[in-house]
């Protein structure tokens, strides 16, 4: 019996590595790293995603998959989420939940200023 213990959880272990790779190569498919960044960082008035807890995660792709939104700027999710699978949705959450990058620090800057006359 302890055989089998060890076996699932070696099993559940493998394939949590494994939902975090498809849902990275899943997160890059998709386009989400065009508004969020690559590494999830957020960018613009796009929110971050690194990190966030799995249920509101969860939550929040399913109600774009259904086709509901809370504000008109979650709107654009929709057309991104509809062909998601349960099992997509779960394989991109787990990548985000669990995201291992160190450098986050490292931002999009979006400080760049367009005034003057461009020097000449």
């Amino acid at each position: 019996m302890r055989f089998f213990l060890v076996l699932f959880f070696i099993v559940a272990l493998l394939d949590a590595q494994t939902a975090y790779e498809r849902g990275k190569n899943l997160y890059m498919q998709k386009g989400c790293h065009g508004c969020h960044g690559t590494k999830a960082e957020g960018m613009h008035n796009y929110p971050r995603l690194a990190n966030r807890a799995k249920g509101f995660l969860t939550y929040k792709l399913k109600r774009f998959r259904s086709k509901i939104s809370d504000k008109q700027q979650q709107e654009m999710m929709i057309p991104f989420a509809v062909g998601l699978s349960d099992e997509n949705i779960h394989d991109i959450v787990t990548f985000l939940y669990e995201y291992k990058e160190d450098d986050l620090d490292e931002k999009y800057d979006d400080s760049f200023e367009n005034w003057g006359d461009g020097g000449s």
